[in-house]
């Protein structure tokens, strides 16, 4: 049987046919069944279903896609260049030939490799595996079809379409004569061979226009901007048993929360300032550390009541269902205003008051972390016969008042809801509540699942699709461009190989020996450069 070689385009494992478990050759033009492969490392099914729709489509509208495939040429030779710079800049990096930027190498890393920090180091959970599978899918999808679809344009028929999983990596390729597009007018290849590149880049373009719109685009069904309502709240969460599917966040201290990514920046940024913070915080004992940035004007009654005169080394004063709370006074110098001094602090010699978190939050507050405002007008300042108390805070701990409110009918039962720590209790409202949390907001930020987007109407379940909706968005948008990116580095395997070779090839006078051994050696040099840069950007 005469048998033909034929380039194989495809993503994720991109590998010539240079191993002898995978098919070496495709069968000839005048076959009418195509073999499948099938071994112990890769797998694959080829099917030509595609093939004439394919080609009379692109044949229809040639003149459209050779203008459009032209741009994406452009869009391909300048990521080929700009990603080769970044990996030469890693290069210098290493080798103390310029400065580090750290601010940078975040940006580059997580758009080359498509990963963004949404899970901020926590584990990956099934859900967004799921996510990446499906953002895979399209992303490979739009890259071959773009090959396809280039080809077709330029009277290129298709051999085959195939799937395959190689290992235990899925992927898709379109098979074509590559000595065809060799043979046809210069810019024909390079156009081929930049379309998977192209389209990938087009994805990224819809992902992120649609987001941008996405607000708009569920109006009619969903309202946003009014908080971050609560999908789901594991039993790991610290706020498990407290907040509840329905309930909708409002305010962080006194900030409001108009969507989920805010929610996340909020408490990022409490906790970022807390520790910028600790420099001019007190240090009491055993007790904890005192930030003086957030109080509570306390009646001076209540605070004889709850006064405890002495506090002995080791000894925890509070009843676990009361909270540890000192005086302080509002200047910017650390200045106490019960007549003790910082020696005398150090030593654990302070008053101390004991009062309930559920009765703290109800009093006007104290101190400039709170946020936006304060009831008063004034972020320092309590009335005469008030004084600022603020609570004692365990080491690397942050104290934060959230707001929330319930659409769902079991804010009628707030009873039952379990405390989230010691020192955290409600405020009733209208079917609402605030509480204290003390704790690490970080991992409590995370803990829980949010959704920017409050259905009008319509059972529970309808809450998780614009939640689904965007979280593919997302994972498209970043996969889809490290694909384009990765795509276009001049190294083996990758469509970045044949792009530099076409262009080589249609843009040079080198005689065909001298061409193929500039080639090696690009390949070869950026192979090592990518591999070294990668390998930094991932640490």
């Amino acid at each position: 049987m005469e048998m033909e070689t034929r380039r194989i385009r495809r993503f994720v494992n991109h590998q010539r046919r240079n191993n002898t478990l995978l098919p070496l050759h495709t069968p000839s033009s005048s076959s009418n069944h195509l073999s499948n492969t099938i071994s112990f490392f890769y797998c694959d099914y080829k099917f030509t279903s595609f093939n004439k729709p394919l080609f009379n489509f692109g044949r229809k509208y040639s003149n459209f896609f050779r203008l459009w495939f032209s741009i994406g040429l452009g869009f391909a030779l300048s990521a080929m260049l700009g990603v080769t710079l970044v990996m030469l800049w890693e290069l210098a990096i290493a080798l103390n030939l310029c400065g580090e930027s750290n601010e940078i190498r975040s940006l580059i890393s997580e758009l080359l490799f498509g990963f963004p920090n949404l899970l901020s180091g926590f584990t990956l959970s099934f859900a967004d595996a799921g996510y990446i599978c499906i953002s895979t899918i399209i992303s490979v999808f739009l890259h071959e079809f773009g090959h396809a679809l280039a080809a077709a344009s330029e009277g290129i028929q298709i051999e085959y379409i195939a799937i395959f999983i190689a290992v235990l990596f899925p992927g898709a390729l379109v098979a074509f004569n590559d000595e065809l597009v060799q043979a046809s007018q210069h810019l024909t290849a390079l156009r081929v061979y930049s379309a998977g590149i192209w389209h990938n880049a087009v994805c990224c373009a819809a992902c992120g226009l649609t987001l941008f719109l996405l607000p708009l685009l569920l109006f009619p069904l969903y309202s946003s901007g009014h908080g971050a309502m609560v999908l789901d709240v594991p039993p790991t969460s610290p706020l498990f048993g407290y907040l509840a599917p329905g309930d909708v966040i409002i305010s962080v201290d006194n900030v409001p929360i108009r969507n989920a990514q805010e929610w996340l920046k909020l408490n990022t940024l409490t906790y970022d300032t807390q520790l910028k913070n600790v420099n001019i915080s007190q240090h009491t004992g055993d007790l904890g550390v005192l930030n003086n940035r957030k109080g509570y004007c306390v009646p001076s009654l209540v605070m004889e009541a709850s006064k405890i005169t002495e506090l002995l080394e080791n000894q925890h004063v509070c009843p676990r269902e009361l909270s540890t709370f000192v005086k302080i006074s509002c200047s910017d110098n650390i200045t106490l205003d019960d007549g003790h001094s910082e020696t005398d602090l150090s030593n654990g010699r302070r008053n101390i008051y004991c009062l309930n978190a559920k009765d703290v939050v109800k009093l006007d507050k104290c101190g400039d972390g709170w946020g936006l405002a304060t009831s008063k007008g004034s972020s320092c300042s309590c009335s005469q016969d008030e004084f600022c108390l603020a609570p004692v805070q365990e080491p690397g701990m942050v104290w934060v008042e959230i707001t929330y409110s319930s659409l769902s009918h079991e804010c009628l039962h707030e009873e039952n809801r379990l405390p989230v720590s010691n020192s955290s209790d409600l405020e009733e409202t209208n079917c609402g509540a605030t509480f204290i949390f003390a704790g690490d907001v970080i991992s409590m930020a995370h803990s829980i699942h949010l959704t920017s987007y409050q259905p009008r109407w319509g059972p529970n379940i309808v809450a998780y699709f614009p939640n689904f909706l965007e979280r593919i968005l997302i994972w498209t948008f970043h996969v889809s461009l490290a694909l384009a990116l990765l795509n276009g580095l001049p190294v083996y395997f990758l469509d970045g190989e044949s792009i530099l070779e076409a262009t080589l090839s249609h843009f040079t006078s080198l005689s065909p020996r001298k061409r193929k051994k500039v080639l090696r050696l690009c390949l070869l040099c950026g192979l090592l450069v990518s591999i070294f840069g990668l390998f930094r950007l991932l640490l």
